[in-house]
């Protein structure tokens, strides 16, 4: 099974049609093995095969999945909400929940501008990933997590990212100046359920001058309103939180 959730996964990855080679390739299985999995895969519908060129393609049952769990996770409720906070803020406003070592964005505006790509980020180089991070399950683990360096700004050591971490959550927001690409400003909250873990992440990106550090808190306010709002949207009323959001604290 491990081998099949692979070979999608490289769709992840990629904005092109994939060769079996390609797939074998980037898996590290046999050429014969990928061809079999792939035939099976096709035969199911969840990759298709362009007759002219023999490349593979993500098929409709996937479609069919995503869609089904877009609206069985209620996330359908949720666009108009992100609408309504991007247009007023002029940022761009994500959604993003984690798995793995990535925060993987749900909808959002980057869906509209990135949908030829992965739309997972970095848990330590994203203010995404920090909210997932600081208010995760059972803490962060940083063992095993990727430090990988994204640009000068980036948090590669472990016990920064810890101390980072901590600022997080005593300020009750995340901030991301620059660490993934130069010239972005992004700022994040947390989606909280009744155990305070954070169940999603909420985001507004934009440039260091459209969201400028005068206004910084009022950006801040904005998201939190808008996750406390999703809170409702979102989560069984069983699994909602009690209690007042965390404080925000600017510097």
């Amino acid at each position: 099974m491990h081998r099949t959730l692979a070979l999608l996964q490289c769709f992840a990855d990629s904005p092109q049609d994939l060769a079996a080679s390609d797939l074998a390739r980037r898996t590290g299985l046999a050429l014969s093995t990928a061809h079999r999995l792939l035939k099976v895969l096709t035969t199911e519908a969840f990759l298709e095969q362009d007759p002219g060129t023999a490349r593979y393609r993500l098929g409709p049952s996937l479609a069919e999945l995503g869609r089904l769990a877009h609206h069985r996770r209620g996330l359908h409720r949720a666009e108009p909400e992100l609408a309504d906070l991007a247009a007023r803020t002029g940022a761009t406003a994500d959604l993003a929940t984690r798995v793995a070592h990535h925060a993987l964005i749900l909808i959002g505006g980057s869906l509209d501008r990135d949908g030829a790509r992965s739309l997972r980020r970095p848990l330590h180089s994203t203010a995404l990933g920090k909210v997932l991070l600081a208010w995760g399950a059972a803490g962060p683990d940083l063992a095993t997590l990727p430090l990988e360096p994204l640009t000068g700004r980036t948090i590669t050591d472990p016990q920064d990212l810890r101390d980072e971490l901590e600022r997080v959550r005593t300020a009750g927001f995340a901030l991301n100046e620059g660490e993934s690409a130069s010239g972005v400003r992004t700022i994040a909250v947390p989606v909280l359920d009744h155990t305070n873990r954070a169940r999603f992440a909420l985001a507004l990106r934009s440039s260091p001058e459209a969201m400028a550090s005068a206004r910084l808190s009022w950006f801040v306010e904005q998201a939190a309103a808008c996750a406390t709002a999703l809170e409702v949207l979102l989560l069984p009323p069983g699994q909602r939180r009690v209690g007042p959001r965390p404080t925000i604290a600017l510097p």
